[in-house]
């Protein structure tokens, strides 16, 4: 399983942006009936999008509790802020 925690939530969040627009679209007074029922059916698969991801969520936290999985840390190394990485402009030259 490639996807972390924070990559579920993330996906999990956006996923529920776009139902909520979506079924706004779906719920327009003003717009034809057409275009109402395909935000119907596009807000349905969002919705088993939305479904699949928590259920994946819901394994990996059950995977973690339990010890099967242990989530790995990721330090960030970034190099621009630190001092010690920099090159003076006369340094290095011939």
């Amino acid at each position: 399983m490639a996807e972390t925690v924070g990559w579920l939530a993330d996906k999990l969040s956006i996923m529920e942006l776009k139902r909520y627009h979506m079924r706004e679209q779906m719920e327009r007074t003003d717009a034809a009936p057409a275009f109402r029922d395909q935000c119907r059916d596009k807000l349905e698969v969002l919705t088993q999008q939305r479904d699949d991801l928590a259920a994946e969520l819901a394994m990996l936290l059950a995977d973690i509790a339990a010890g099967r999985v242990v989530p790995r840390v990721y330090r960030q190394f970034k190099m621009y802020n630190d001092p010690a990485y920099r090159v003076s402009r006369g340094e290095g030259k011939a």
